[in-house]
């Protein structure tokens, strides 16, 4: 592997580890060393980019306000929203789900909780190591653009979302259910083809 493609999977890995520490500061994402070029080729829109920021932002916060040690994550791609994590019970997972489809600009919303004690935080681990040879796996393969499909990972079930072809689509979805560690792989793309 060539010196270039470990720096674009360096740079896919990390990328969405730093847009979550900065909690919804898109201009910091697009301005800093290689964001720029990352929002470029993604197909949302500048604007979409940042409202799907701001509905990750305002659901986490809503939701820590009534939950506060529940383990939940959300990705917004497009303002479909998904949900992963566990919550205590159907009543909960319910509520959450309300709590989210509540934000403005949310089109929709794929709860994806298991009902059910948090996991443990090696799992949480294990699941982002998941999604880190997944992403390297769409860079090496050099199938479709790898930043075309956004990789959530929770308890080893791969979801991928992103605005794709159809073909891309299929070719994401066997690399991630042929990369080890995945035990299913969900996918919630708008197709645009």
């Amino acid at each position: 592997m060539n010196l270039q493609k470990l720096r674009l999977i360096a740079l896919i890995i990390v990328m969405p580890m730093l847009a979550a520490n900065l909690a919804g500061c898109v201009a910091a994402v697009v301005g800093g060393a290689g964001g720029a070029a990352l929002v470029g080729a993604d197909r949302r829109t500048v604007g979409t980019v940042t409202e799907d920021e701001g509905i990750e932002l305002k659901a986490a916060n809503r939701i820590r306000d009534k939950y506060k040690d529940a383990h939940f994550n959300l990705t917004s791609f497009s303002r479909m929203v998904l949900i992963t994590g566990e919550a205590t019970d159907a009543s909960m997972k319910s509520d959450i789900e309300k709590i989210v489809a509540a934000v403005d600009n949310v089109r929709g919303v794929y709860n994806e909780m298991a009902i059910g004690a948090p996991t443990a935080l090696s799992a949480r681990a294990n699941d982002s190591f998941v999604t880190s040879k997944v992403k390297a796996r769409f860079v090496d393969q050099q199938k479709f653009n790898a930043v075309h499909v956004k990789v959530v990972t929770e308890a080893n079930v791969v979801y991928l979302l992103g605005l794709v072809k159809r073909k891309e689509g299929d070719d994401a979805v066997e690399i991630a259910r042929t990369t080890s560690g995945v035990q299913r792989v969900v996918k919630l793309f708008e197709y645009i083809d």
